[in-house]
């Protein structure tokens, strides 16, 4: 065995005895679950980088994840939208601290067969229509004589937030046209290929494999150029939350996720990179 090879197996079997002897600290990262696979993917691969600092990333909304670092239930949060003004009512103790992590959109897309039946572009007055239940039929919109599907976010989503407030008015807003309402992107995704009538948003990220057909709004597709140039009405950055300043170790995380080899992570995900 070469002495190259040794150091790493080295390396490695130390690694492992300070993971079993329990020396290594504990980060906790939970929200957005469109933020998720970004942060999931950075932390296997900080993890594999180093012993010291080993981090678990869980979902369950932006909400919950800002809820969850004020209550000291997690230790950095993910949000794909600012910190409220509620939350920072809900918690005066300390300051939230936000860290860009990345640029990223929430899309509008509709199911294949809506597309190719010519719906490739709606305006805000149209998507509005269509989640105030004032636009029920594609033939409206000059599609097929088909029902509307509408596929919405359940509350505490940043996605859903953020929607709402650009396209809705007010992120406080109700959506009556909305028939069934999704904990997640993936979930929004998926419902959105098994039918042939619906309509969603969901972020970037989730478009990008070309399962789904993205729709221009107000004249403008999605992209990392009209996205990083805000063009692109649905425009939005994604963070990286701490209440009070980060810990050591979560500064260290922090770091990696915002870097060259974070952001190169960012990007082969589909987000746009923040450098």
């Amino acid at each position: 065995m070469s002495i190259k090879s040794k150091s790493v197996l080295t390396g490695v079997l130390v690694a492992a005895l300070l993971l079993a002897a329990g020396t290594a600290a504990a980060l906790s990262v939970s929200g957005s679950t469109t933020v998720l696979p970004f942060g999931a993917s950075c932390a296997e691969e900080f993890n594999a980088a180093q012993s010291a600092v080993q981090v678990s990333v869980t979902g369950g909304g932006s909400g919950v994840g800002i809820k969850n670092v004020a209550e000291g239930i997690s230790d950095v949060a993910m949000a794909s939208r600012p910190v409220k003004d509620s939350e920072k009512e809900a918690y005066p103790d300390e300051e939230f601290v936000e860290v860009l992590a990345a640029y990223d959109a929430v899309c509008i897309a509709v199911s294949q067969a809506v597309y190719d039946a010519g719906v490739t572009e709606l305006s805000a007055e149209e998507v509005r229509a269509i989640y105030n239940g004032e636009i029920t039929s594609w033939a409206q919109l000059g599609g097929d004589d088909e029902k509307i599907y509408v596929l919405g976010r359940e509350v505490g989503s940043g996605t859903r937030d953020t929607f709402n407030e650009i396209v809705m008015g007010s992120d406080k807003a109700e959506t009556p046209g909305v028939t069934t309402s999704h904990g997640s992107n993936a979930e929004v995704k998926t419902a959105l290929t098994k039918s042939d009538r619906a309509i969603g948003y969901l972020g970037l990220n989730y478009i990008m494999d070309g399962a789904l057909a993205a729709i221009a709004f107000e004249g403008v597709e999605p992209s990392a150029e009209t996205i990083k140039d805000g063009s692109y009405p649905l425009a939005r950055e994604l963070y990286m939350v701490t209440y009070g300043e980060p810990t050591e170790d979560a500064q260290a995380f922090l770091d990696f996720v915002t870097g060259d080899d974070g952001q190169a992570i960012a990007e082969e995900l589909g987000f746009v990179s923040i450098l």
